[in-house]
């Protein structure tokens, strides 16, 4: 298939790989097939609804190496599930009856879009497969070629998603300024929540990372300043059994002892039993377009907080999210090179006319590939039962023990 035009897509929530990848592609292709247009749909599939792109100019073709240095997405994301037409009926996107996936294909076909690069999660790219098999029943070839992006590290079957290595890094460091506050009162709590609905991996990369980073710290503990006020007591993520009153207790006696608990939380812990909570008290949970519960609205840190406050004795509660302060950030050297490895590929197959998700397969010894569509899935869970994890947990004194499939 002869390839005249690529278009680029970014998608779904922000991640510290987006720039770095809209980059990456578009040197590559300058690379290799410096005749392919390249044009780049602003804020992913609402762009591609209302027919808005960009042309990837020759003066962007030359700078793409700067958009490593910075994070969020030059071209710019959006949650639009193009199967959610009531949705999009109400913003403005689609029109009252109009079927928004064929709408949406045949703007690829408009645009004369021979290679389509979405870099998102599990509904992004299989999304993107559903209109290349639209457009193939109806006579149009079209290569789509995804990269997986996600914080959450939580799509079938990757080894390893864009950002979240990164992400982990930033909110290790942003821990470390609110820990920093854990002397401002006597019995002091802070609860540091990470993003994550449903997977825990990034509260346990953030936790072991922020731990890692006080190793490397001196300390002068008959100055007051000692790693044990400063490290992380607890870490609460979906996959791990919760038993509150044991935890209670056992945090208690670390605030009796040095006057303050700090704890990471994921965001997608205790939602079941929040969610629980607020509509038995009448309260609407509300939902985005893909149907998840908004987070932000049911707050599970301040949930927590409130759990833990009264047991353990604290006078002052300070919570505090690193989400927003992460996933924004430019790639680290880790997610550099894992970007440029995958990028690289991702050309390469898109133009052998080769279709699916870029990433190491956990079911093929971890080969970096083109993963086919149908494997792809999100919301993989966090393995609680890995080395890594439980030596970090036993440092900190916790005990872990899976939530089993009753959560």
């Amino acid at each position: 298939m002869s390839i005249r035009r690529v278009a680029l897509l970014t998608a779904g929530g922000f991640a510290p790989c987006l720039s770095a990848a809209v980059g990456d592609l578009i040197e590559r292709y300058t690379e290799v097939a410096p005749e392919v247009e390249i044009i780049a749909y602003q804020y992913g599939y609402h762009g591609l609804l209302t027919g808005n792109y960009i042309v990837i100019d020759d003066e962007a073709r030359k700078n793409a190496g700067v958009l490593r240095d910075f994070g969020g997405s030059p071209i710019g994301n959006s949650r639009v599930k193009l199967t959610n037409a009531k949705n999009l009926v109400e913003r403005g996107l689609v029109a009252e009856g109009v079927n928004p996936l064929e709408f949406a294909a045949e703007q690829l076909r408009k645009d004369g879009v021979d290679v389509l690069h979405t870099i998102g999660g599990d509904d992004t790219n299989t999304t993107a497969a559903d209109l290349a098999a639209y457009l193939h029943d109806n006579d149009y070839e079209l290569t789509v070629v995804g990269l997986p992006k996600t914080i959450d590290n939580d799509v079938v079957p990757i080894r390893q998603s864009l950002g979240a290595w990164t992400a982990a890094e930033q909110g290790a460091h942003f821990a470390f300024n609110v820990i920093g506050e854990h002397r401002s009162n006597p019995r002091m709590l802070i609860v540091h929540e990470c993003m994550g609905r449903n997977c825990g991996y990034l509260t346990a990369e953030t936790a072991r990372r922020y731990h890692e980073l006080l190793a490397a710290r001196q300390w002068v503990p008959s100055l007051g300043l000692t790693r044990e006020r400063w490290d992380v007591h607890a870490v609460f993520v979906p996959e791990a059994k919760l038993d509150i009153a044991a935890e209670a207790k056992r945090l208690k006696a670390i605030m009796d002892s040095q006057g303050n608990v700090n704890i990471f939380l994921s965001e997608g812990a205790g939602v079941p039993e929040i969610i629980a909570e607020m509509e038995a008290a009448g309260q609407e949970v509300q939902r985005d377009p893909f149907g998840h519960v908004k987070l932000d609205t049911i707050n599970p840190g301040q949930w927590f907080a409130r759990q833990f406050a009264e047991l353990i004795g604290a006078e002052k509660v300070m919570v505090q999210k690193s989400g927003y302060y992460s996933r924004a950030s430019a790639a680290n050297a880790e997610d550099l090179a894992l970007i440029k490895r995958m990028c690289d590929l991702a050309v390469e197959c898109a133009l052998r006319g080769e279709s699916g998700v870029i990433g190491q397969d956990e079911e093929k010894n971890d080969e970096l590939c083109a993963i086919a569509f149908p494997r792809i899935a999100g919301g993989k869970p966090f393995d609680v039962t890995q080395p890594w994890f439980t030596d970090l947990m036993a440092d900190l004194g916790q005990k872990v023990e899976p939530a089993g499939p009753a959560r």
